[in-house]
């Protein structure tokens, strides 16, 4: 027996064929990875900017609030 026998050697074949081999498969993976990403970062922009949009009108209401109280007194 030699340091790789047969079988050694199909497994590596396919496992070269189902990485490399057919239609790109990791091209295609590594597009979906990326419009994965993609999504991710603008969904944040979106939360980012809600919640951005929450704070003023959160800061709207108190300084209205505060100017209720003190033409109050």
């Amino acid at each position: 027996m030699g340091t790789f026998s047969i079988w050694h050697w199909l497994i590596v074949l396919v496992v070269v064929l189902v990485l490399f081999g057919g239609r790109g498969k990791i091209p295609s993976l590594m597009g979906d990875v990326a419009k994965g990403i993609k999504s991710f970062k603008s969904n944040m922009k979106d939360e980012n900017a809600a919640s951005s949009e929450k704070l003023e009108e959160a800061e709207t209401i108190t300084a209205t609030k505060r100017e209720d109280e003190t033409a109050k007194s």
